[in-house]
């Protein structure tokens, strides 16, 4: 006790010393003493442990203040000289504004990018700054930070043009470029130097502190407590879960307090866990170590002396207060970066090198205060910020190796201040000529890459976890040099041409040992046992490929850097090559009189590697020679003597071979790590490097070689030499290898071959290989992804290959091959194919991959089809090669590849060889219109003579002794082979093609004489053609009447064996025909439509037969019959609620009799209209309850749907349903002879009504053994009080009507069933009033007219729903329906025995109008009088109306704006009325009702308010009594008042309601007025509900997406309040914004133990337990129902291509589409959330599995 109070009195001691305190005298007397940082360490020794860390809890308020006062105010004092306020303010006068922004970014707040300015993708600017610049007209991209970047507003290296917004315009007199210390004066200089030297050394030394238990020298405490803390730091290996469990058990604390702890640990990277003495803290810290090193290594926790800890607390904030200081004046900040910067005396390191060389072993909140010190310090002051990036990349490997080690993420590490530096083009080229930064980034990245094979190549086998980790660190080094070499040089000094081509030797280093890495073999007998690893070396090759991409740039800038590379990389690969032939044997290959030596080498015996970077971008560089015309200029200076071609192509060949091989299914032993590879390989994110560069390598070495000794090779790496060689050897091998699998493989190598043979030839679209220019590749690439199918931009810009700008510069293009369709509600914008492009398809475009290809071709067939042209797909005209690659022509007319034709075609005579494919003689007839086309062109291009000579080749046939038919007999020959259909186009087109390359070589022979007889071959030719096309189209005119004939024959058969299917269709049609002509007398034939009353125009009786969608039975619906029911599902709703505050109810307590105007929760039924016999649903039922319980012990799982709850699918459509309600048949009625009018009737009910009270009264008594003194009342005649009506229903209705009952009682009052309890009638009739006052809403929103327009399966549910009500009471208990219906009539005719009715204020008139008609039968049962029930109904009907009426004129009447309007005596009658009528309920008011003279517009407003009541009456009335509406109220529009008040047997005037029976009506009215709570809602503060209430809407969101971003980034988490929440969430119902997916804000619902998150306990508060939220980082729209149920659904913010960018990846900006976000409203108000949660969860397992009550 004694402890506490002495604790309670430091304070005060404290206090004291604290108001006599002076920071003046403190400063004044600073600047007498010599040794001022010895004074200023005794003051904070004395000061800061007082202030910090007095006790186990923090006091941020009084800290603050304390600090302020104590610590910061003497320091400002001395710095200013004066009151620190003038003096910063001064110094703010006289400093030149910034032109730079530095706004440094929030985790989440938008950045913008300008795709058409910006230098590279870093340099972003924030909202304020974009808004005000240029580049909001150009295309941008919008995401979201990370946080911990900053604006780049204001560098004009970071950008284009542009480089400044409004605001940070520079002026034009600004000199820059003077120095910002020239405005101090040299006292000011040397006391600010003196402060931030000391403050700096002061706060550096205790960050990188590592002793917990003493201080460093000067800083000792006066006097030591033995006060400790137990702290808890962050690391990236434990889990929340793990963190929360561990502190429950160390420190006995709640869940609850663990959870904050593990919140802020996270959050700042360490807390105390613990306060007290040596021994309690570390019995903590033993206890927390013991827990977690089970699995990983420990959490980190340290005991810490208290003063230890208060001094790192005042180290951080004396760390924010210079940011603070130093944004007064540039002059500041130059002086702070001088002392960061500076070396110590003995050359050591400076306070910045120490504070980044320690950065690993610092806490996350700690790095965070100092690196945003930096940034505002060092990284906004040009001078120091060149300065600080040479000591960066002095230190760059040490802080990367730290790196490695450190368990903290990237975000949080100073190595993450690389992209502040590398982006900057000339920093990045001042740090590779002065610190060689490119070689120490490659070095240290190869250095942490140890593990390599004999051969000295990376070896990523059995990688364990530590080094998976530490391979992803490594990975960020990539990143770096990325940003370095990101912007290519436009100048070259010699010493950047040295470093570069240094670093450019670092980097080969890295490329060879990468060289032949993860060599394949292949699998022979078994399949392979261990799926080997190769995602490690595919990640490295993904992150180098951009890296590739630049250095060629770089290399391509400047011609003798070229040079040397080219150079550089030619040894390398000679040097890899002379590792790779060991044991490879000579041998020499012979074929067509041509004969070549190469090696022994079988792709599928030997080991193979598709990693061979060093050869690829040695095909780049050769690339380049040409396109830059180096080869031609300087070819003294290249090796280009010394290559070999056929090393060249080697490694390349074996790569494409064994794609083949895998193609031909021959690796299929060897996994699927090997298909991965292979497609990956050939995957847009890799193939520029790969796969493209291999094809490059090939086409290099053949225009360097001779085309037959290229063909040679290759027909031999591909197996297929001994096949093609000999004459005969085709048929030879296929007698010997009859076996199939093998014929097969080699028709797919030889396709693969051939196709390969098609792409070295044809792919010229690279500049520098054919004569095209850049943007011509992108768009054939273009044109080909169009070819397949009409595309999405996002789908588009996914098949483009992207540059390290992420930009694939498809825009610049995309407008002249395409055209853009926009998108409708649903889908996306496409962009189609322009006609004029499609002859640029080619069939064998080398980016397809078999799939695009035969999808491709189909397209094309059958568009051409379409246009009615002939199906062939002949390849397209190719640009010409440029010099250094044009030999490769040579290859289409070498006489291996004519043999190979001519074998092919050979093959294809016979029809069923099945030694050949029709892909193979596909291929072979384009290779034969490849080189047609060049010859073609040849001869319309060339002066000189043509020395392509195709033609004459194919048309001399063979050599002696075979004798064998030339290429084009064969081709007429196959012309018209019947077994080759498909290609005769083709055929034709070539044959065609010939004739006119033979006239045009005739025509520029010796004789200028017109030859006729290759204009009569062509036109022989064009006969031919029309004949077959004619035949063509004969064949299918015969195919077309045969399947007509067939189909006419089975729909007979069909129609003879349904016979009684048919009949139904008519019978029923006939019903619902006779069911619209009404019957009448035919003297009445135009009488008008009635629903309600005794004039209620008589329905005839009609059977009304259904069938069961289960077991398929018909059954007629009858009172007696078995029961039918409908699948349902109730849900609470709050769709109409007016007034979202309102707490719920207790249920247990509530009594829900009357529904409140504000309608702030109702229950909505609705249905999918399927029918089931009441037994089948109940075993089907049973059959999903079995079967749940079944599949919960196998696996805990959800499904989409709560068997629990009672949940189910409709068994047809798979509707999420709760509860089944029962058809019934129309009620009979009798009609009565008499009707008695309202005086006399409301006097028989009151009669009635007593003698109930009574006869209550006197059942309870006899229960009660006492009797009442009340006087008995005499039932009125034919009133049998003793009379128990049967019940007309069979067993099986009665159960389905006490099922549906107690299900709607459940869900409305979220309680356990009951059917006893006698609420569950009354929330049928509110479920059956809200749900026709939701569908009314809904009909007058969509402006459709009130009947007619519902799909069947609503009017259905209602009809049900309305019989249903009227029967239920026949259900439950009689005398409890009875008394319902007591209190329900009291509300409206005061009744002296009934306490506690409400104003007619608190009653929704719908409602009150549904119950008493539905509840009065349990009263007209026992009337033997002969008055009808509908009287009665007629009679409620006009009560309730009437104080309607009075309701509107008591809340709904606005001041008078408009001037008096005269209604030309129309309705003159009307206004009168409602005048006399307003002005009496103000004598019954007084000054609670203001006065209104206007009588026309009290009229208007009676008729717009009451309005919906009467539609929502109109739809009750029909489907009670079933009486057809009247044609005007089929249509939707003004003008049915008149037919609204005549169906309802009204009159159009309501007023003669009033009028027609005043001394009845004066009563009740004042009766009603008369009620207390009137004059407390007029007067009271609570807004009234005022009618017609407007329907809700969802809330109006911005029309720029980045506008949400930009308020859910400012947008802080409630409960941890400094914390930016990580997933704000909106909710769409009411605006609120909520901090999703996060402990801290998870909160207990109702008294349950689980916790859930913000979103699911928001939907329970506002939406009943459904939610529509949009999660505004994800740009993803959420709906949630209950707590185990949610979807993601299509966000209503679409780009300008028609699409929706769920999760910002894209980035492209975001406007609101109006029509997608009606959508969603609709299925709001629809009710239809729940459901479309269900379908989507059914059709999406994934779902299922997410735990959506923690959103």
């Amino acid at each position: 006790m004694a402890a506490a109070e002495s604790d309670r009195e430091v304070p005060s001691a404290l206090c004291s010393e604290f108001l006599n305190f002076s920071a003046k005298d403190t400063a004044a007397r600073w600047l007498q003493v010599s040794d001022l940082p010895r004074e200023v360490y005794q003051h904070l020794a004395c000061y800061v442990p007082q202030i910090y860390c007095q006790g186990p809890n923090l006091n941020p308020q009084s800290e603050e203040l304390l600090t302020q006062l104590l610590l910061q105010s003497p320091l400002e004092w001395y710095l200013c000289g004066e009151e620190p306020s003038t003096g910063l303010a001064k110094l703010e006068q006289i400093n030149q504004p910034s032109q730079l922004c530095g706004h440094v970014f929030k985790v989440g707040e938008p950045t913008y990018s300008c795709r058409e300015c910006a230098a590279d993708p870093t340099c972003v600017l924030c909202m304020q700054c974009f808004l005000g610049s240029v580049h909001k007209e150009h295309r941008y991209r919008m995401t979201t930070s990370g946080g911990g970047g900053f604006c780049d507003c204001g560098d004009t290296e970071a950008w284009k043009e542009g480089p400044y917004c409004q605001k940070h315009e520079p002026n034009i007199s600004d000199s820059s470029q003077e120095d910002p210390l020239a405005h101090l004066t040299p006292d000011m200089i040397a006391r600010t130097y003196n402060v931030f030297s000391i403050v700096l050394k002061y706060a550096v030394d205790m960050l990188t502190w590592e002793k917990e238990d003493e201080l460093p020298q000067g800083l000792e405490p006066p006097e030591r407590a033995d006060t400790y803390y137990c702290m808890l730091f962050n690391d990236e290996v434990h889990t929340y879960e793990q963190v929360i469990y561990t502190l429950q058990k160390a420190v006995n604390c709640t869940q609850k307090e663990a959870v904050s702890f593990a919140t802020t640990v996270d959050r700042d990277g360490r807390k105390s866990v613990r306060y007290g003495d040596f021994q309690f803290c570390e019995q903590a810290k033993s206890i927390i170590v013991r827990n977690t090193s089970r699995q990983s290594k420990p959490l980190r926790v340290q005991v810490m002396h208290s003063s230890v800890v208060a001094h790192q607390c005042f180290a951080l904030k004396a760390l924010g207060w210079m940011g603070h200081v130093i944004r007064h004046s540039d002059a500041l900040r130059r002086v702070l970066c001088q002392v960061g910067l500076q070396r110590g005396p003995e050359g050591e390191g400076s306070l910045v090198d120490t504070l980044m060389l320690c950065d690993s072993k610092m806490w996350k909140g700690a790095r965070n205060v100092y690196h945003q010190l930096l940034m505002s310090s060092l990284l906004m002051d040009l001078k120091y910020k060149k300065l600080f990036a040479i000591q960066f990349a002095k230190n760059y490997r040490r802080l990367q190796t730290d790196f490695m080690e450190d368990d903290h993420e990237r975000l949080v590490s100073i190595t993450s201040l690389s992209v502040q530096l590398f982006t900057v083009p000339t920093m990045a080229r001042m740090l590779i000529t002065e610190e060689n930064l490119m070689t120490t980034i490659i070095r240290t990245f190869v250095d942490h890459l140890r593990h390599r094979d004999l051969q000295g190549r990376f070896q990523f086998e059995r990688y364990t976890a530590q080094q998976a980790f530490k391979f992803r660190r490594v990975q960020s080094l990539i990143g770096d040099l990325k940003y370095v070499l990101i912007s290519r040089p436009t100048e070259w000094s010699d010493k950047l041409r040295e470093k570069f081509l240094e670093g450019l030797d670092a980097f080969l280093e890295l490329l060879k040992c990468m060289q032949g890495m993860d060599p394949v073999v292949r699998q022979v007998g078994q399949h392979i046992e261990m799926e080997p690893e190769w995602e490690a070396a595919f990640t490295l090759q993904m992150k180098l490929t951009h890296i590739i991409s630049m250095i060629q740039e770089w290399c391509s800038s400047d011609e003798r850097v070229l040079i040397e590379a080219y150079k550089k990389c030619l040894t390398i690969l000679t040097h890899c090559h002379s590792g790779f032939t060991d044991g490879e044997q000579p041998i020499t290959l012979s074929m067509c009189g041509h004969s070549v030596d190469t090696i022994r080498y079988c792709v599928s015996q030997e080991k193979v590697s598709i990693h061979l970077p060093v050869s690829r971008l040695l095909a780049g560089l050769h690339v380049l020679l040409s396109k830059s015309e180096v080869a031609y200029r300087f070819p003294e200076q290249l090796p280009l003597s010394e290559l070999s071609p056929p090393m060249l192509i080697e490694h390349p060949l074996r790569c494409l071979v064994l794609c083949a091989q895998v193609h031909a299914g021959m690796w299929r032993r060897n996994g699927f790590s090997l298909v991965n590879q292979i497609y990956y390989y050939h995957n847009v994110k890799c193939r520029v490097e790969m796969f493209d560069k291999d094809l490059i390598m090939l086409q290099a070495g053949a225009s360097m070689m001779d085309a037959n000794h290229f063909l040679m090779i290759m027909l031999s790496r591909f197996e297929l030499f001994h096949i093609f060689s000999s004459i005969d050897g085709r048929k030879r091998y296929s007698r010997e290898n009859a076996n199939k699998d093998v014929v097969q493989q080699n028709n797919t190598l030889i396709e693969e071959m051939l196709h390969l043979i098609i792409m070295v030839v044809g792919e010229r679209f690279v500049a520098g290989i054919g004569q095209v220019h850049v943007c011509e590749e992108i768009k054939r690439e273009i044109i080909h992804q169009l070819c397949i199918r009409p595309m999405a931009h996002s789908e588009l810009v996914k098949a483009l290959p992207e540059n390290e700008n992420k930009e694939t510069g498809m825009e610049r293009v995309i407008d002249s091959v395409a055209s853009f369709k926009k998108p409708g509600v649903t889908g996306r914008g496409l962009y189609e194919l322009r006609p004029a492009c499609a002859k640029q398809f080619n069939l064998y475009f080398h980016h397809y991959s078999r799939a695009d290809q035969s999808k491709a071709e189909e397209a094309q067939r059958k568009l051409k089809r379409q246009q009615g042209e002939d199906t062939a797909l002949p390849p397209p005209v190719l640009p010409q090669f440029c010099a250094l690659f044009g030999s490769l022509v040579k290859l289409l007319q070498c006489d291996v590849l004519l043999s190979i034709l001519h074998t092919v075609l050979q093959w294809s005579l016979e029809p069923s060889g099945g030694h050949w494919s029709e892909s193979m003689l596909q291929r072979v007839l384009h290779l034969i219109g490849m080189a047609l086309l060049e010859e073609h062109q040849q001869l319309e291009n060339s002066e000189e003579e043509a020395t392509f000579s195709f033609t004459l080749k194919i048309s001399r046939p063979g050599e002696a002794p075979s004798n064998s038919a030339s290429i084009l007999a064969l081709l007429e020959t196959l012309q018209n082979a019947p077994h080759l259909e498909v290609h005769k186009d083709t055929i034709r087109w070539i044959l065609k093609t010939v004739a006119s390359i033979k006239t045009m070589r005739e025509r520029t022979a010796t004789t200028p004489v017109a030859d006729h007889g290759g204009q009569s071959q062509e036109e022989t030719v064009r006969d031919k053609d029309k004949a077959e096309r004619k035949r063509k189209a004969e064949m299918a005119r015969l195919r077309r009447e045969k399947i007509m004939a067939q189909m006419s024959e089975m729909q007979r058969h069909f129609i003879n064996e349904n016979k009684e299917l048919f009949q139904q269709t008519s019978l029923d049609e006939l019903e619902a025909s006779a069911s619209t002509s009404v019957e009448h007398s035919p003297t009445s034939a135009d009488a008008a439509l009635v629903c309600v009353g005794p004039r209620r125009t008589r329905v005839c009786e009609r059977k009304q037969v259904v069938t069961c969608i289960l077991c398929q039975e018909e059954q007629e619906i009858r009172p007696e019959g078995r029961a039918m029911v409908l699948a349902a599902f109730v849900q609470r709703s709050t769709v109409m609620s007016k007034n979202r505050q309102r707490l719920p109810p207790d249920p247990e307590k509530y009594d829900p009799i009357f529904m409140h105007p504000d309608l702030s929760i109702g229950t909505h039924t609705g249905s999918c209209g399927h029918i089931m016999h009441s037994h089948c649903w109940q075993r089907y039922f049973e059959a999903v309850q079995a079967k749940e319980q079944r599949r919960q012990q196998r696996l805990r799982v959800h499904t989409s749907y709560d068997v629990e709850n009672g949940e189910f699918l409709c068994p047809l459509c798979e509707c999420l349903s709760n509860t089944v309600i029962p058809l019934l048949p129309l009620k009979k009625t009798s009609s009565s002879c008499d009707p008695p009018t309202l005086g006399p009737w409301l006097k028989t009910i009151g009669q009635q009504v007593r003698s109930l009270h009574s006869a209550h009264r006197k059942a309870k008594a006899t229960s009660a053994e006492c009797l009442d003194s009340e006087p008995d009342c005499p039932a009125p005649q034919g009133f049998r009080l003793d009379h128990t009506p049967p019940s007309p229903y069979s067993d099986s209705i009665k159960e389905m009507l006490t099922t549906f009952g107690t299900a709607t009682y459940k869900v409305g009052l979220k309680v356990h069933p009951n059917e006893q309890d006698p609420r569950v009638a009354i929330l049928c009739w509110g479920s059956c009033a809200y749900t026709i006052q939701s569908i009314e809403r809904l009909l007058v929103d969509e402006e459709k007219p009130l009947f007619g327009s519902l799909p069947c399966r609503q009017d259905d549910c209602l009809s049900s729903l309305v019989r249903f009500g009227s029967a239920c009471w026949t259900a439950g208990c009689l005398s409890t329906v009875q008394t319902h219906f007591i209190r329900l009539l009291a509300a409206l005719v005061p009744d002296p025995q009934v306490n506690g009715s409400p104003c007619i204020l608190d009653v929704d008139m719908f409602h009150l109008l549904v119950s008493l008609v539905l509840s009065h039968s349990s009263v007209h049962c026992l009337d033997d009088s002969g008055v009808t029930v509908d009287v009665g109904q007629l009679h409620f009907l006009h009560l309730v109306t009437m104080a309607h009426v009075v309701q509107i004129l008591l809340t709904s009447v606005p001041v008078e704006m408009t001037m008096e309007q005269e209604s030309g005596g129309a309705e003159r009658e009307e206004e009168e009325a409602v005048c006399r009528l307003y002005n009496s309920l103000r004598t019954h008011l007084g000054s609670a009702l203001c006065e209104v003279s206007s009588g026309w517009h009290l009229w208007r407003c009676v008729k717009a308010g009451i309005l919906p009541y009467l539609r929502a009456t109109a739809i009750f009335f029909h489907h009670l009594n079933g009486v057809t509406p009247p044609p005007e109220l089929h249509v939707f529009g003004p003008g049915q008042w008149e037919a609204l008040c005549g169906y309802l047997s009204l009159p159009c005037n309501l007023l003669q309601l009033f009028y027609s029976h005043q001394d009845l009506m004066e009563p009740l009215l004042q009766g009603w007025c008369s009620h207390p709570a009137v004059k407390q809602c007029l007067q009271g503060s609570a807004t009234l509900v005022s009618f017609p209430r407007e329907s809700n809407q969802l809330i109006e969101l911005p029309e720029d997406y980045s506008a949400l971003i930009n308020q859910a980034s400012s947008f802080t988490c409630p409960r941890s309040g400094v914390d930016k929440s990580r997933a704000p969430t909106l909710c769409l119902v009411c605006g609120a914004m909520l901090c999703s997916q996060s402990y801290c804000c998870q909160t207990e619902l109702d008294g349950e133990k689980e916790e859930v998150g913000a979103c699911t306990a928001h939907t329970f508060s506002c939406g009943a337990g459904v939610g529509i939220f949009l999660r505004v980082r994800e740009s993803q729209v959420l709906f949630l129902a209950g707590k185990t149920k949610g979807c993601f659904y299509a966000p209503p913010y679409l780009d300008d291509y028609g699409e929706t960018d769920q999760g910002l990846r894209r980035g492209n900006p975001l406007h609101l589409c109006r029509e997608r976000y009606r959508k969603i409203q609709k299925l709001w108000r629809q009710h239809s959330i729940t459901e479309e949660i269900g379908h989507a969860q059914e059709a999406n397992q994934t779902l299922v599995g997410i735990d959506w009550q923690h959103l």
